[in-house]
């Protein structure tokens, strides 16, 4: 039996459908009455390689995936996960007569060979934003200073139906940590120390992160509004750098899984680039990188390089091991060839593209009708008491509008005071995402919140 894993509901949910791609009859090649089935109307499985390839899905979702490689276990008495993230370590309980490692080294315990191709399988199918003034708040910060911005994303994950057992990660609030922004890039504070608190947020919210996004904007100069397609097919989508920023990411943000050996496989952490596409417009790309790519920053094989479009794979050293790499290209008469990836190799073969959208019908979680000001956004926007109390319109009762408390940096912010505890943010947070009156009779009557309206009143 499978390790008792606590899973995200959505693979839990997953688990127990079906996933069989439903056809109708054809009209041409059945012959059969209409309650029967044949080969040209049965269901098909979820991983059909042609009705990927004719509906453009380039990745098949994770669970397909999964459906794919587990048939071994449907015959067997014994459970054998059939997950199993890369190793790329040098052994160290060898059974050879040679020294252990770093002093001897055989073909037994050193790592297996590293060939990179296109990943089967994507965590993630879909990045949906649950309502573009997201994407419009975000961006706000390079039209008025013309630097870059990062935030991380935060939000839940649901079924994707585009994609047979697909998963999409609803985007519900962008969290802007502290940073220092310049025009061509940025520099991050790691770790952040607001971190743990702005999770315990999202939790309270029923969210948890789920990507991270970044500007890479540069204005074209026409006065158009337009800027500058620097990413395309004959540059790079995501540098070098980029890629291995994500793959750390990743490793951060495991996915607990009980069809894997260790409890945990891959990643669903998204990374979402806000640049320019070809038409000079401002977009969102969504990309993940392989998971032979999370293993091999985490064992340290390879690098950035000073050219964004290819990736260095360091040497062995005394002390490290580090395996053959190759790829797989096609050459100028169309055959297969492979190569050594050392020095360097193209970044593309690291990547996984997932899609992104807007949902036709918004129904975001966070619905105040005006946005609280952004955090760490100075000279841009302040937090303070003084702002909180405005925006909540309070009169002296202390009574709490339901609408204007639903925001998630209004959340992060009232956390961060530390005024109230536990159990009164926790009733805050769950007005903040219910909308109901009854939440904000309750609320009002908490002490910790009376207290909040004292202070705010004397700020």
């Amino acid at each position: 039996m499978p390790f008792d894993i606590k899973q995200d509901p959505i693979d839990d949910f997953l688990e127990k459908q079906d996933g069989l791609i439903k056809r109708g009859r054809d009209s041409k090649f059945c012959k059969h009455a209409a309650n029967g089935m044949c080969d040209y109307c049965m269901p098909l499985e979820p991983y059909d390689i042609n009705y990927l390839t004719e509906n453009k899905i380039k990745h098949m979702s994770f669970h397909a995936y999964l459906r794919k490689i587990n048939k071994q276990n449907k015959h067997s008495s014994k459970f054998i996960p059939p997950l199993e993230e890369p190793d790329l370590r040098v052994k160290t309980n060898c059974s050879g007569t040679h020294a252990p490692w770093p002093e001897g080294i055989c073909t037994k315990c050193q790592p297996s060979a590293v060939t990179l191709q296109l990943q089967q399988y994507r965590m993630v199918d879909h990045v949906e934003f649950s309502v573009p003034s997201l994407i419009d708040n975000f961006i706000h910060f390079w039209r008025s200073t013309g630097t870059q911005r990062f935030g991380y994303l935060y939000g839940r994950y649901e079924h994707y139906p585009d994609v047979p057992l697909g998963v999409k990660a609803v985007v519900e609030a962008i969290y802007e940590p502290p940073q220092e922004d310049e025009v061509d890039g940025l520099t991050l504070i790691l770790p952040w120390n607001e971190e743990k608190l702005v999770d315990e947020v999202a939790m309270n919210c029923g969210l948890q992160k789920v990507g991270m996004i970044y500007t890479d904007l540069t204005d074209d100069g026409s006065g158009l509004g337009k800027v500058i397609c620097k990413r395309h097919i004959d540059s790079y989508f995501l540098s070098s750098q980029e890629c291995c920023f994500s793959a750390a990411m990743q490793n951060k943000h495991p996915t607990a899984s009980k069809w894997s050996a260790s409890g945990k496989f891959n990643s669903r952490f998204v990374t979402c680039v806000v640049t320019g596409n070809s038409n000079g417009d401002i977009d969102v790309s969504a990309y993940q990188v392989s998971n032979i790519c999370t293993s091999m920053v985490a064992e340290d094989i390879i690098e950035a390089s000073v050219d964004p479009s290819v990736v260095r794979v360091k040497e062995s050293t005394s002390d490290k091991y580090v395996p053959e790499v190759f790829y797989k290209y096609k050459n100028k008469y169309g055959v297969n060839v492979q190569k050594s990836a050392k020095p360097c190799f193209p970044v593309e073969y690291l990547l996984v593209n997932v899609t992104h959208g807007f949902p036709s019908n918004p129904v975001p979680l966070f619905t105040s009708p005006i946005s609280f000001p952004i955090e760490n956004r100075p000279g841009i926007e302040s937090q303070d008491l003084k702002g909180l109390y405005r925006h909540l319109g309070l009169e002296a009762s202390g009574n709490v509008h339901v609408d204007y408390v639903s925001d998630f940096h209004l959340l992060t912010f009232v956390k961060g005071t530390g005024i109230l505890d536990q159990n009164d943010f926790a009733a805050l947070a769950r007005l903040a995402v219910s909308h109901e009156e009854k939440d904000a009779n309750q609320l009002a009557q908490s002490t910790g919140w009376q207290t909040l309206v004292t202070i705010m009143n004397l700020s």
